[in-house]
Parts: structure tokens; C-alpha cells; sequence
């Protein structure tokens, strides 16, 4: 993580380069965020960086990880030749999981519908509700609307360098793309997305403005 109270640019190159002595194949660097509605946000810590100064640790990280054979594949992550995560871009590319265990979240796409899940947190009362066999052990079960689809979807893809195929969004979402036509030329309009006909992707700008692109298909 990044950004860090009191954290300057030679502190965090030592974390990262201490990170890469390991013979590390894949790293997941997070700025730091402060959630809306948390007791962080509302008493943050002295001495954030501010946005200059945070762009700055991060233009840094990503030429560092470069030297060092790493590609920044998706917003986060950096990755050496084949070691990308796999479960977590089956995530991005609005692909499907089962959420196993407390506190686990899935994601099961049906004919009609798309449904997420969440189980009960605390490990005592997952396990007590999950050995009923009634479901009780799902705490919350969604069912996203057509209308939610686009974003959510966008959300996801956008978030990878490469985007992903323009067949995915019909596939995953049963939707037709046609549907987002507005959207989709609005942002190439902008020049937030890449003129590619056969993907969905951030351009260079989209991707530096990545939250402005996203919210282009609430």
C-alpha cells in the first residue's frame, strides 16, 4: 500500500524494492483510500500526500516494477511473464465465483438474472447456520437489475489494461450492446476509450481518469 501517512518516495521504493527481493512474480499495490462513512474518513491521519505528490509515488511504482520485468496488467496489479492472477481476473472480466467460507462473496450469473451473495461474517454463526443445510448462512443475496448491468460490468473490465473482448459484454450481461450505444460514443467522443471496434478499453487518458470513465455508464 501507498501513499501512507508520512510516507515520502524513498521510503516507499525500500518497501517495494524490499518486496522484490524475494523473487516476488506478482505484486497488488493499493493506494491508500479513505472510504466514505468510516471513522478513518472522518478523523484521517496528518501527514497524506497530497494528489501531486501521490501521482508521483505511483508513476513511480510502475517504472520501477517495469525495471524489474513487471507489467501492470489492471489497475493494482503488476505481474512478471505468466504469473498473473487468474482467480482475480476471472473477477474483472465479470466472470463468475462461489463465495466459500465467513464473510465470502460470489457472484452466479443465470439465464435472467445475475445474483450476488454474501455469507454471514462472523466464523462462530457461519458455521452453526451453514450446518443447518437451510441457507440461513447467506446474510445477503442480490439480485442486480438490467439497469445496474452496464456499470457494473464496466466497473470490472475497465479496471484491465487490455480490457476485454466487445463479445463479453452480451455474453456476461445478457444485454445488447446496443443498449449503451450513448455511452460508448459519448466516451470515445471524450477519448476515454480506445477505437478498438473489437474491445472494451481505457485509453491512455480513460485510464488515468479511470473513475470518470466508469461513472459514464451509471
Amino acid at each position: 500500500m501507498y501513499a501512507l501517512p508520512g510516507q515520502t518516495p524513498e521510503s516507499c521504493r525500500t518497501d517495494i524494492e524490499t518486496a522484490l527481493s524475494f523473487g516476488t512474480e506478482h505484486l497488488s499495490l493499493y493506494h491508500l483510500t479513505m472510504e466514505p462513512n468510516t471513522v478513518f474518513a472522518k478523523y484521517p491521519p496528518s501527514g497524506l500526500p497530497d494528489e501531486d505528490s501521490s501521482a508521483m509515488l505511483q508513476d513511480m511504482l510502475i517504472e520501477l516494477t517495469s525495471l524489474h520485468g513487471f507489467e501492470q496488467y489492471e489497475v493494482s496489479a503488476y505481474a512478471r511473464n505468466g504469473a498473473r492472477a487468474k482467480h482475480n481476473v476471472n473477477y474483472w472480466e465479470f466472470g463468475d465465483y462461489i463465495g466459500i467460507g465467513p464473510g465470502a462473496h460470489g457472484k452466479i450469473s443465470f439465464h435472467d438474472r445475475i445474483v450476488r451473495t454474501a455469507k454471514a461474517r462472523n466464523p462462530e454463526s457461519w458455521m452453526e447456520k451453514a450446518l443447518l443445510g437451510d441457507g440461513s448462512h447467506i446474510a445477503e443475496e442480490t439480485s442486480l437489475g438490467s439497469d445496474e448491468l452496464p456499470f457494473e460490468f464496466m466497473l470490472n473490465v475497465l479496471r484491465l489494461k487490455e480490457g476485454v473482448p466487445v463479445s463479453y459484454f452480451e455474453e456476461r450481461t445478457s444485454l445488447s450492446l446496443a443498449g449503451i450505444t450513448r455511452q460508448l460514443n459519448a466516451a470515445l467522443e471524450k477519448g476515454l476509450l480506445d477505437s478498438d471496434p473489437l474491445r472494451i478499453k481505457a485509453s491512455p487518458l480513460g485510464w488515468r481518469f479511470l473513475n470518470d470513465l466508469q461513472s459514464m455508464f451509471l
